[in-house]
């Protein structure tokens, strides 16, 4: 019954490919009195689902990434190099049939995610199980499936999505890490712990963001609530938790490179208040590279 060709192909022999090409025929002739073969209206298969007894389920998908040789996860246009994009690509083609994977958060290049939750229908009865173990069979290595799962019509990934937790990992030593090189930053100047936890309790709560972002749209609000900033010590590895409700453009690395200036003394923990309240980008610290910066989680 079911229509079991990819999107494209031309030779497809179930049922449900014959009706809609017998319908596609009908309306073509019959609307509005017309006869010929212009295409005056094309039935699409997912068109006629109460006919064809389809539904559209709604998955929620988790996702683990290594973000170094990608351009980020959202889809671009031309020759892509998306996480998104090489997603849609691998989920149409297994399914059969034009695949919008919509994500929790649009990770930079060259940024990782533990923790990516993912959203997208589709018509099948395929079983989750199986769905997911030809996913981790077709995804690339630095791509992993981690679950799949049928969500509540109503989920979505990015609109339902109501805390996300950012890592950011700093390398704080002379001596290099060769095998965690993609994975941290690497900073060799002494930083003062105790400084950098002053800046980031000033940083918590409700504030316009506007100044600890790279790109500001003037239609959309800056404000946003971030909620928990944690500093550990791990040996020569300093880990920052960034806890929130959502996140400007870039935002988690640019406040990591404004709490890395306070602990080398650049700046100062009294100065956050002030950058806060100025909203200019020029006044809080440096972005840091995308490497270290791994997306932890996400809650709905």
């Amino acid at each position: 019954w079911r229509k079991n060709t990819p999107c494209g192909a031309d030779s497809d022999y179930s049922r449900q490919a014959m009706l809609v090409h017998i319908l596609n025929k009908f309306i073509t002739s019959h609307r509005c009195g017309m006869t010929g073969t212009s295409p005056y209206f094309t039935l699409q298969p997912r068109m006629c689902k109460i006919a064809l007894g389809d539904e559209m389920q709604n998955y929620r998908l988790t996702l683990s990434y290594d973000g170094t040789r990608y351009k980020g996860w959202q889809r671009l246009g031309g020759k892509d190099g998306s996480i998104q994009g090489k997603l849609e690509e691998i989920l149409s083609r297994l399914l059969g049939q034009e695949i919008e994977v919509h994500g929790s958060g649009r990770t930079d290049g060259g940024v990782h995610a533990r923790a990516q939750v993912c959203s997208f229908r589709a018509e099948t009865d395929m079983d989750c199980n199986v769905m997911l173990t030809k996913l981790r069979e077709y995804l690339p290595e630095d791509i992993g499936a981690e679950s799949l799962e049928i969500a509540g019509e109503r989920f979505h990934a990015r609109l339902s999505c109501r805390e996300k937790t950012y890592v950011y990992r700093v390398w704080n030593s002379d001596s290099p890490n060769v095998f965690e090189r993609r994975y941290m930053y690497r900073f060799t100047e002494a930083l003062d712990a105790s400084e950098m936890e002053k800046a980031a309790a000033l940083l918590c709560g409700r504030h316009d963001f506007a100044a600890f972002a790279s790109r500001v749209n003037a239609k959309k609000s800056t404000v946003r609530e971030l909620r928990e900033i944690r500093i550990e010590r791990l040996g020569h590895e300093l880990r920052l938790s960034f806890t929130g409700d959502g996140f400007l453009y870039n935002m988690v690395r640019i406040l990591t490179g404004t709490l890395l200036e306070v602990g080398c003394g650049r700046l100062r923990a009294e100065d956050i208040p002030g950058i806060l309240e100025g909203c200019r980008r020029e006044n809080a610290g440096f972005t840091a590279p995308a490497q270290g910066l791994i997306l932890w989680d996400v809650k709905y």
